[in-house]
Protein backbone atom coordinates (compact mmCIF):
# COMPACT_ATOMS: atom_id res chain seq x y z
CA UNK A 1 0.00 0.00 0.00
CA UNK A 2 1.30 3.24 -0.83
CA UNK A 3 -0.04 6.68 0.50
CA UNK A 4 -1.65 7.69 -2.80
CA UNK A 5 -3.97 4.82 -2.62
CA UNK A 6 -7.51 5.58 -2.47
CA UNK A 7 -10.21 3.26 -0.68
CA UNK A 8 -13.68 3.32 -1.68
CA UNK A 9 -15.89 2.48 1.26
CA UNK A 10 -19.48 3.45 2.49
CA UNK A 11 -18.63 7.24 2.91
CA UNK A 12 -16.59 7.92 -0.37
CA UNK A 13 -13.09 7.63 -1.09
CA UNK A 14 -10.32 7.31 1.79
CA UNK A 15 -6.53 7.96 1.57
CA UNK A 16 -4.70 5.46 3.02
CA UNK A 17 -3.01 7.62 4.70
CA UNK A 18 0.84 6.66 6.59
CA UNK A 19 -0.37 5.81 9.96
CA UNK A 20 -2.99 3.26 8.02
CA UNK A 21 -0.07 1.85 6.37
CA UNK A 22 0.93 1.18 9.12
CA UNK A 23 -1.72 -0.51 10.78
CA UNK A 24 -2.27 -2.34 7.69
CA UNK A 25 0.98 -3.80 7.47
CA UNK A 26 0.92 -4.27 11.08
CA UNK A 27 -2.00 -6.39 10.81
CA UNK A 28 -0.66 -8.66 7.68
CA UNK A 29 2.56 -9.30 9.72
CA UNK A 30 0.51 -10.35 12.93
CA UNK A 31 -0.50 -13.29 10.56
CA UNK A 32 -2.80 -14.18 13.32
CA UNK A 33 -6.25 -12.79 15.15
CA UNK A 34 -5.58 -9.57 17.54
CA UNK A 35 -7.01 -7.11 19.42
CA UNK A 36 -7.03 -3.80 18.60
CA UNK A 37 -5.56 -3.00 21.87
CA UNK A 38 -2.99 -5.37 21.01
CA UNK A 39 -2.52 -4.04 17.88
CA UNK A 40 -2.00 -0.75 19.34
CA UNK A 41 0.05 -1.50 22.26
CA UNK A 42 2.86 -2.91 19.25
CA UNK A 43 2.40 -0.14 17.08
CA UNK A 44 3.15 2.88 19.75
CA UNK A 45 6.54 1.42 20.50
CA UNK A 46 7.91 2.44 17.63
CA UNK A 47 5.17 4.93 16.56
CA UNK A 48 4.41 7.11 19.51
CA UNK A 49 2.30 9.66 17.62
CA UNK A 50 0.02 7.10 16.85
CA UNK A 51 -3.38 7.21 18.23
CA UNK A 52 -5.84 4.70 19.52
CA UNK A 53 -8.43 6.24 17.61
CA UNK A 54 -6.82 5.75 14.82
CA UNK A 55 -5.92 2.14 14.73
CA UNK A 56 -9.15 1.23 15.76
CA UNK A 57 -10.76 3.66 13.24
CA UNK A 58 -8.18 2.04 11.13
CA UNK A 59 -9.47 -1.52 11.40
CA UNK A 60 -12.93 -0.48 11.16
CA UNK A 61 -11.94 0.56 7.32
CA UNK A 62 -10.10 -2.31 6.48
CA UNK A 63 -13.17 -4.44 7.47
CA UNK A 64 -15.15 -2.51 5.38
CA UNK A 65 -13.32 -3.03 1.97
CA UNK A 66 -12.44 -6.29 3.20
CA UNK A 67 -8.60 -6.28 3.61
CA UNK A 68 -9.29 -7.12 7.58
CA UNK A 69 -12.13 -9.40 8.98
CA UNK A 70 -13.29 -8.84 12.56
CA UNK A 71 -14.19 -12.09 14.95
CA UNK A 72 -15.58 -11.81 18.11
CA UNK A 73 -13.62 -13.17 20.81
CA UNK A 74 -13.71 -14.51 24.20
CA UNK A 75 -14.96 -12.17 26.57
CA UNK A 76 -16.10 -10.62 23.54
CA UNK A 77 -13.33 -8.69 22.89
CA UNK A 78 -13.20 -8.29 18.69
CA UNK A 79 -9.90 -9.74 17.02
CA UNK A 80 -9.03 -8.64 13.43
CA UNK A 81 -6.80 -10.93 11.14
CA UNK A 82 -5.84 -9.05 7.41
CA UNK A 83 -7.63 -11.07 4.72
CA UNK A 84 -7.47 -10.55 0.43
CA UNK A 85 -10.31 -9.24 -0.54
CA UNK A 86 -12.24 -11.68 -2.13
CA UNK A 87 -14.92 -14.00 -0.71
CA UNK A 88 -13.44 -16.65 1.79
CA UNK A 89 -14.07 -18.43 5.03
CA UNK A 90 -12.06 -19.20 7.88
CA UNK A 91 -10.56 -21.87 10.52
CA UNK A 92 -9.91 -19.67 13.66
CA UNK A 93 -7.36 -21.20 16.53
CA UNK A 94 -8.64 -20.32 19.72
CA UNK A 95 -5.75 -21.28 21.24
CA UNK A 96 -2.97 -19.61 19.58
CA UNK A 97 -5.33 -17.44 17.45
CA UNK A 98 -4.17 -17.94 14.18
CA UNK A 99 -6.08 -18.08 11.22
CA UNK A 100 -6.49 -20.17 7.57
CA UNK A 101 -8.27 -19.11 4.73
CA UNK A 102 -10.40 -21.73 3.42
CA UNK A 103 -12.14 -21.65 -0.50
CA UNK A 104 -14.23 -24.97 -0.11
CA UNK A 105 -16.96 -25.24 -2.81
CA UNK A 106 -18.79 -27.48 -0.18
CA UNK A 107 -18.70 -24.75 2.24
CA UNK A 108 -19.90 -22.33 -0.99
CA UNK A 109 -22.74 -24.76 -1.81
CA UNK A 110 -23.92 -24.75 1.04
CA UNK A 111 -24.79 -20.93 1.01
CA UNK A 112 -25.97 -20.58 -2.05
CA UNK A 113 -28.67 -23.99 -0.54
CA UNK A 114 -29.73 -21.74 1.76
CA UNK A 115 -29.84 -18.88 -0.29
CA UNK A 116 -32.31 -20.50 -2.55
CA UNK A 117 -34.24 -22.35 -0.12
CA UNK A 118 -35.33 -19.38 1.70
CA UNK A 119 -35.61 -17.19 -0.99
CA UNK A 120 -33.24 -14.87 0.97
CA UNK A 121 -31.37 -11.93 -0.70
CA UNK A 122 -28.11 -12.34 0.58
CA UNK A 123 -25.76 -9.03 0.68
CA UNK A 124 -22.78 -10.95 2.37
CA UNK A 125 -21.82 -14.79 4.06
CA UNK A 126 -19.43 -15.41 6.36
CA UNK A 127 -19.03 -18.81 7.73
CA UNK A 128 -16.15 -19.18 10.46
CA UNK A 129 -15.17 -22.32 11.80
CA UNK A 130 -13.53 -21.83 15.96
CA UNK A 131 -11.46 -24.61 17.38
CA UNK A 132 -7.89 -25.65 17.79
CA UNK A 133 -5.30 -26.52 15.07
CA UNK A 134 -3.14 -29.37 14.67
CA UNK A 135 0.22 -26.48 15.86
CA UNK A 136 -1.20 -26.15 19.32
CA UNK A 137 -0.26 -28.31 21.90
CA UNK A 138 -4.50 -28.87 23.25
CA UNK A 139 -5.00 -30.23 19.82
CA UNK A 140 -2.76 -33.33 20.07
Amino acid sequence: MTGGLVAQSSVGPRRLTTQRQLVASALHEAGRTVSAAELFAGLRGNNPRIGRATVFRTLDLLVEIGLAQRFEGDGHVYLYTSCAPIHHHHLVCRVCGGTTDIDDAEVDALIRSVHRRHDFVLDHASLDFYGTCSSCPAAK
